[in-house]
């Protein structure tokens, strides 16, 4: 086979997981009381917080009025805390509520195996590769959103 079919493939491959990470995500969600977006801009609080609202805004790019929306729900819902960043008392800093996160690992949970089950298969050299080519992936989708956002750029 040559190159061009097999890159093809890999895009649909990926494509297929998108939408299998979606469903995913919004069962997860409805099992919660959560929308898909406020599930997202969780797990980037979770992962990389704590962070204010508009590293939050730059990191994900939702508009600042829907993410006032989005972490007022989780924030009714016990998922994140808004504090006060003792450094520079001006800023609110959200911060994930560890004791909810529980749930999430749960419901995640037969996914999370499945994953490492799957990767017990590979060497850590080809373990690597995958890990580096997600990661490209990952940027490269972050690029096409900016791309997207403006897509007549001045010049």
């Amino acid at each position: 086979m040559t190159v061009g079919p097999l890159i093809r493939d890999v895009q649909l491959a990926l494509r297929d997981l998108v939408g299998a990470l979606g469903r995913l995500n919004g069962t997860v969600a409805s099992h919660v009381r959560l929308r898909g977006d406020d599930l997202e801009l969780l797990d980037v609080i979770t992962r990389r917080g704590p962070l204010t609202a508009s590293q939050l805004a730059q990191q994900t790019g939702f508009h600042p009025a829907t993410l006032t929306g989005v972490i007022d729900r989780l924030e009714r819902g016990g998922w994140v805390t808004r504090d006060r960043d003792p450094d520079d008392r001006r800023k609110i800093m959200l911060h994930a509520v560890d004791e909810r996160g529980g749930e999430l690992v749960r419901l995640y949970g037969p996914m999370a195996r499945s994953i490492a089950s799957l990767c017990s298969g590979y060497s850590p050299a080809e373990l690597a590769v995958i890990r580096d080519f997600l990661s490209r992936a990952s940027e490269a989708g972050d690029d096409a959103v900016r791309t997207a956002r403006n897509p007549n750029p001045p010049g």
